[in-house]
């Protein structure tokens, strides 16, 4: 096993988006369906997915499975009819990073259960009680305004002390 460098992360990164430029180039016809930006969130999913398990760091974990996650299914709603299009597939995401993070690190698998379990009981309970309507109105909205969210972040993170 080689030795990573501190720039290893960059590096994985370097290669995965290399690799989508030269084959969306090539044009291979067997790979026309991958040249789209969920390609992308998948392979910076993978980078740094492959970059975690190679170093033993397991911190990006979490966003490595959240992209991987995300490509897949905006990959899966693109060319799949049988693929699931509801706000509970973004919560089953998170939860299985959550828990993926939780194996490897040995803490943080209560948030990733109560996703999990959200989810679900969103996606597949077709009588959902009263008081879940809430869930779906909220969700509603973050799925409309999400760069609001991702703004408000930003700033946060730009304002926010050391």
């Amino acid at each position: 096993m080689f030795i990573l460098k501190k720039n290893g992360l960059v590096a994985f990164l370097l290669i995965g988006i290399g690799l989508f430029f030269l084959l969306r180039e090539l044009r291979l016809p067997i790979l026309t369906d991958f040249y789209s930006w969920p390609t992308l969130l998948i392979l910076i999913g993978a980078a740094f997915l492959i970059y975690s398990f190679s170093s033993k760091d397991f911190k990006n974990v979490f966003p490595g499975v959240v992209l991987l996650g995300l490509g897949i299914h905006f990959h899966g709603l693109t060319h799949y009819s049988f693929w699931i299009d509801h706000w509970g597939m973004y919560t089953f995401i998170v939860a299985i990073a959550f828990l993926i993070r939780a194996i490897k690190t040995k803490k943080g698998s209560i948030p990733g259960i109560i996703l999990l379990i959200i989810s679900i009981f969103a996606i597949f309970v077709e009588n959902q009680p009263g008081w879940f309507g809430w869930i779906n109105q909220i969700m509603y909205w973050i799925e409309r305004f999400w760069p609001v969210l991702l703004i408000g972040l930003g700033v946060y993170l730009l304002l926010k002390k050391k």
